[in-house]
């Protein structure tokens, strides 16, 4: 694992996300090393191949001082402003035990009285360290992403990421704490959920919890993705796979899922299931 502290030149960068305006991402790399991860086309700006994904992080030891000055661009303590942590990175993988960029950062906005809004998505529980600045900021929300109920699964498939097990648990500690959440459903990988009744437990576990909101997305398979997920799994779910390139398949599951929204009761952020190539 390569570990490397660096200086960056910017933290509060545009978004081309639809939902959000700036994102910050207070590491390069992640070491949870998910082999569906989008944002391991990241690798290619720092010298590495997508292979490598999940074998670096840098950090950002500046991240906290740039954001005081970047964050005075906006106008009007940056209300009606929406910032998200993190979109090619996880904001609370297990650096940031030690560094705590991500806090310092969420300290900035507090002392800065950010009237926007801010969101955070993650797979670590560590997300709950930070609960009291969460209950400063007048407009946030705080996500956990679930694709299963079994940690054996999200073992496979995210790697050195927390157990899903313990991302419910954040997401009960966080609610019973009043804060705003939701659940990442996503992707979905059909290797798992392509089946009715695994998802209805999914759905059913998220609402217990008492998370209320959440994204639904397809599996993103650009090249790049798809050939590191062929490196991780066996050929008859390298298939099921390529299932989900289907139309008709995502359709199914678009039914399936709106379905599930109505019988527990939740709401569809977007209204729709995401797909990368309509984003």
């Amino acid at each position: 694992m390569e570990i490397k502290e660096i200086e960056a030149k910017s933290i509060l960068t545009k978004s081309k996300l639809p939902d959000t305006d700036y994102v910050v991402n207070p590491y390069t790399g992640c070491k949870f090393g998910c082999v569906y991860c989008y944002a391991s086309f990241m690798a290619r700006y720092v010298g590495k191949e997508t292979s490598d994904w999940g074998n670096f992080v840098y950090v950002k030891t500046n991240a906290n001082t740039l954001l005081r000055e970047e964050i005075k661009k906006l106008k009007n303590n940056g209300k009606g402003v929406s910032i998200f942590f993190s979109s090619v990175t996880d904001p609370y993988q297990g650096l940031e035990a030690k560094h705590q960029l991500t806090r310092k950062c969420l300290e900035v906005l507090v002392d800065y009285g950010f009237e926007g809004t801010v969101s955070i998505l993650t797979k670590s529980p560590m997300v709950t360290r930070d609960i009291d600045l969460f209950k400063k900021l007048k407009n946030l929300e705080v996500g956990l992403t679930i694709t299963s109920t079994e940690d054996k699964i999200s073992r496979f498939f995210e790697k050195d990421a927390p157990g899903v097990s313990q991302r419910f648990e954040a997401l009960k500690e966080l609610n019973e704490s009043v804060i705003r959440t939701y659940a990442f459903v996503g992707p979905l990988l059909p290797s798992y959920i392509n089946e009715r009744d695994n998802l209805d437990i999914l759905f059913k576990e998220i609402k217990e919890a008492g998370t209320t909101e959440l994204y639904v997305e397809h599996i993103n398979l650009s090249k790049y993705i798809y050939d590191r997920l062929k490196e991780e799994i066996k050929d008859e779910t390298v298939e099921m796979f390529n299932n989900s390139k289907k139309k008709e398949y995502r359709e199914e599951l678009d039914r399936i899922v709106k379905e599930l929204i109505r019988k527990y009761e939740l709401k569809l952020k977007t209204g729709d299931t995401l797909y990368h190539k309509d984003l």
